[in-house]
């Protein structure tokens, strides 16, 4: 089998979009996630984001990165604005409209509107949430860093969680798969999640077990 060796410095010279999806591709699959925000004078905004990473348990936290912020930078601009946001997973039936919400509308122009997604309000929480998502959570902005290519990496405490009842294992575990949840590689490209096994903690003195079905737990 023949492997391509390609150096960084010659994708410099690509199409910009080309050497984006090329870079993007090859970090592989990442959360699929709508990030709902609310400003006070220009309404709500939806965007749809592939960098949402989980950064601890204890207390929930959560971050993702946005572009450098321009004059665009809608979603970047209501979040420090208002210090909340939602997230809301993409799942297989709203794929279409999830990923059209990253076309520029003007400020103040509603993506839920654009797109036809329903913002979902939940008591004293400005900021809205896709009603047809599965899984949906609010959020505050605990700390805006500047990366050295100047985009932001938000750090985010997860202050609300909501689900569909009945898909959150005995032992917490949540099985986004049986919810429809999809997930992205590169810029563009949407996939399915079927599940293949649950493992076992691993610890030195103890093989590893499987566990096909996702929502009985372990017990610990």
């Amino acid at each position: 089998m023949e492997y391509k060796f390609i150096k960084s410095e010659e994708i410099m010279d690509w199409e910009g979009r080309k050497r984006a999806r090329f870079v993007n591709s090859l970090s592989g699959f990442k959360s699929a996630t709508l990030i709902g925000s609310y400003h006070p004078e220009f309404g709500d905004n939806l965007s749809i984001v592939s960098s949402v990473v989980h950064l601890g348990s204890t207390p929930p936290l959560m971050g993702f990165v946005l572009r450098p912020p321009g004059e665009d930078a809608h979603t970047y601009k209501n979040i420090k604005s208002t210090g909340i946001c939602t997230f809301s997973h993409v799942n297989e039936n709203i794929i279409e409209k999830a990923h059209q919400t990253s076309a520029r509308y003007p400020r103040g122009s509603s993506e839920f509107d654009e797109v036809g997604l329903t913002p979902r309000r939940i008591e004293n929480w400005p900021a809205p949430c896709v009603e047809e998502a599965k899984v949906r959570m609010g959020l505050t902005l605990v700390d805006d860093t500047e990366l050295v290519n100047g985009c932001r990496f938000m750090t985010c405490a997860v202050n609300w969680f909501e689900l569909e009842s009945g898909d959150m294992g005995e032992d917490g575990y949540v099985d986004l798969s049986s919810l429809g949840g999809v997930t992205i590689s590169g810029l563009d490209g949407y996939h399915r999640t079927p599940g293949i096994y649950r493992l076992s903690y691993a610890k030195i003195d103890r093989e590893i077990e499987k566990m096909t079905d996702f929502t009985s737990g372990w017990h610990e």
